[in-house]
């Protein structure tokens, strides 16, 4: 098994604002994975992200570390994956799961043992703005096609209530879903509900920070409101720890490590009864490829990352009308935009 990598860099439209800072540019390695015979491959993909602490250099590091510890027939690749970045991890399981596929003349779906959803609606996730441009946003997403709008947000109270009521009046028949990733404590989570009372939010992402156990017990508690859990779940053992605290699960593959333990753990966290959803970063059709695989086992697909982009390196996937519509062909499903076929 021989294991490549190239870097690009990817453009957003437009700057895009959380809680946490702002972005208008990311990095993406593209990872390959050559089998033996030379004749099948598989691709995978991680971007550069200052939250996960994950530059270009750090990435390669561990790349390097994956190559010469998986040995010539990758029978090792779990051990050596094992002692790099999760997101690292990611890129190359997708690479070798599309190696499988692809050598079985199978799309990854059906490697993978789950059916074939061929069209798959997304949420479209509006960065933090003025509420006003924030309501533009929502009516020209609306006009496209899209019904379920994820609102990022930040700890201004009195500012979230007036976004929130924004995008409601310019989008009146989406749903919405808030996002402060953790900035919000659980008082302003209560507030903020109650001043929007009316309003479709029909879930809150991960309004608390992961470690605020209490707080995120309370506001459980008082609200009929399903809470997703995002940054406090990577693993199975977490799902344990969210008992009480959580309705659904954001499952992220270069969160929990790649694709064979995100299908782990949608599973896990469905018998224990929880919602899940498919969330995503910043990143190109080759990142968002994987995840649109499992769409068979979530409620929601916050799968829009590459929708996001100036320009998409990558097709296959669609979704600029609110809905992914996989191609059903071997492997992943997704080629370069400047060849017909997958390289």
């Amino acid at each position: 098994m021989r294991l490549t990598w190239t870097v690009d860099t990817l453009e957003l439209t437009h700057p895009f604002r959380i809680s946490r800072g702002v972005m208008s540019t990311r990095q993406a390695v593209t990872v390959t994975v050559t089998g033996p015979d030379s004749d099948h491959f598989g691709r995978g993909e991680v971007v550069t992200s200052p939250h996960a602490q994950l530059d270009v250099d750090r990435i390669e590091e561990h790349l390097h570390h994956a190559r010469e510890h998986c040995g010539r027939d990758g029978a090792d690749l779990d051990r050596a994956l094992a002692a790099v970045h999760p997101a690292v991890a990611a890129a190359v399981w997708s690479a070798v799961a599309e190696l499988r596929a692809r050598t079985d003349d199978q799309p990854l779906v059906v490697h993978l043992g789950l059916p074939l959803r061929t069209e798959v609606p997304i949420t479209r996730t509006l960065g933090i703005g003025t509420p006003e441009a924030m309501a533009t946003e929502a009516t020209s997403l609306m006009a496209q096609g899209f019904r379920l709008l994820k609102v990022k947000t930040d700890a201004d109270q009195a500012a979230s209530v007036r976004r929130l009521a924004a995008v409601a009046a310019a989008a009146p028949d989406a749903e919405l879903i808030v996002d402060p990733n953790e900035a919000w404590t659980a008082a302003t989570a209560l507030r903020v509900l109650a001043d929007t009372r009316g309003l479709p939010v029909v879930a809150l992402e991960q309004p608390l920070p992961a470690s605020d156990r209490d707080g995120q017990r309370e506001l459980r508690s008082r609200t009929d409101v399903p809470v997703i859990a995002d940054e406090a779940v990577h693993s199975l053992p977490d799902l344990d720890d969210l008992d009480g605290l959580a309705d659904a699960v954001n499952i992220k593959l270069p969160k929990c490590g790649g694709i064979y333990r995100a299908h782990g753990l949608a599973a896990a966290a469905r018998e224990r009864g929880m919602d899940v959803m498919l969330g995503c970063l910043a990143s190109s059709s080759l990142s968002i490829a994987p995840a649109v695989h499992l769409a068979s086992v979530a409620r929601w697909c916050d799968l829009d990352g590459h929708l996001l982009l100036a320009r998409d390196p990558w097709t296959g996937l669609g979704g600029e009308d609110g809905v992914l519509r996989p191609s059903g062909r071997p492997g992943l499903g997704v080629h370069r935009q400047d060849s017909e076929e997958p390289r």
